[in-house]
């Protein structure tokens, strides 16, 4: 028997299933937020410019505001490009989004800082080609996300090299005293750009997925824009995730991999924003994570290469290489038992 519901406020009737999977999505968008708080404020709570707390609410503050300011050329390469139509389905997407979210909460309660992003996008790949082989998958969406695995974190090092050296000439006759002063302030409006940058890319991925469900349910046509209730709440859980933060993952990047002050905390930030500004004017769902350790190891690497702990770095790559492969791994196992229990 196919139950459905009408969602109260937004008045359109869908199956149960759809209804939980959209619930699982808002879950997934929240684990977003808070493990990706570090990417937000690791700068920030490293240099003591801010408190934890005030850190994860200016945060979540910007994060949100990213609703005002950004199109929605990454809910629309998510949602519309990257899996075939006639291949998606609730199986589909629910099974995805479980490998998703299994990768994401080992992550972010382990503190390592992956991409939340690829862990949606391998969950996806992984059960589509399993359900009707690769020719399931749109080859030039993939594909550009892909290439941004490479170029984000080397767009965020070169930048934020590029920051140091420049700043560094600015400020070279002023007093270290004077210099720390003014960038504490800098790295203030840094860390709310990035947030901002973050917001706008990232609670995408999830609003993308949502529309996944709407247009395989019939309740939106292909052609549709994203419903803005659907942007509204993919904001506001992005941010309230992102006051729940992931502490674990902010130590890691924040203190490990390099000495970071509120001149080298600077330059990273606004390096990486730049980057992900960048990718968001073109559609491209970037990984934030990849793009803040990029540019936190290009403020260490600017200063001395033994700066730089390559050993953490060379950790968090290899968590990078295997996220796709791992999410499409939980996705697939997951889809495999939906058919056996046939719950479906």
């Amino acid at each position: 028997m196919n139950l459905s519901l009408t969602i109260p406020l937004i008045g359109i009737t869908l199956p149960v299933i759809a209804v939980l999977i959209i619930t699982l999505a808002f879950l997934f968008d929240f684990y977003n937020g808070m493990h990706d708080a570090a990417n937000s404020i690791a700068t920030v709570v490293a240099t003591k410019v801010l408190s934890p707390f005030q850190a994860v609410a200016w945060a979540a503050f910007f994060n949100f505001a990213a609703i005002f300011v950004f199109g929605l050329g990454v809910a629309a390469t998510i949602g519309k490009g990257l899996v075939v139509f006639s291949v998606l389905d609730n199986l589909v997407i629910l099974s995805a989004l479980v490998g998703a979210i299994i990768m994401a909460a080992g992550a972010t309660h382990l503190g390592v800082p992956l991409s939340i992003s690829h862990c949606l996008i391998g969950g996806l790949g992984g059960v589509a080609v399993l359900k009707a082989g690769f020719g399931a998958l749109v080859a030039s969406g993939f594909l550009k996300i892909i290439a941004f695995i490479f170029i984000s974190p080397v767009l965020g090092y070169f930048f934020a090299g590029m920051f140091s050296v420049i700043t560094t000439w600015i400020v070279k006759d002023s007093s270290p005293r004077k210099v720390d002063k003014y960038f504490r302030k800098l790295q203030i409006a840094s860390a709310a750009a990035y947030s901002l940058s973050h917001g706008g890319n990232d609670a995408q991925k999830t609003m993308g997925l949502i529309t996944m469900v709407l247009i395989a349910n019939k309740a939106l046509s292909p052609a549709s824009h994203t419903p803005y209730w659907v942007v509204f709440s993919c904001n506001s859980v992005i941010a309230l995730g992102t006051l729940f933060g992931g502490w674990k993952v902010i130590k890691t990047l924040g203190m490990k991999m390099t000495k970071l002050t509120p001149f080298s905390g600077f330059s990273a930030e606004t390096s990486a924003s730049i980057t992900i500004f960048i990718a968001s004017a073109f559609g491209v769902p970037v990984s934030t994570t990849h793009t803040i350790s990029g540019a936190i190891a290009g403020v260490g690497a600017a200063k001395s290469t033994k700066a730089v702990r390559w050993k953490v770095a060379r950790n968090i790559i290899w968590a990078w290489i295997l996220t796709i492969p791992l999410s499409a791994a939980f996705g697939m196992l997951t889809y495999k038992a939906l058919l056996l229990l046939s719950l479906l």
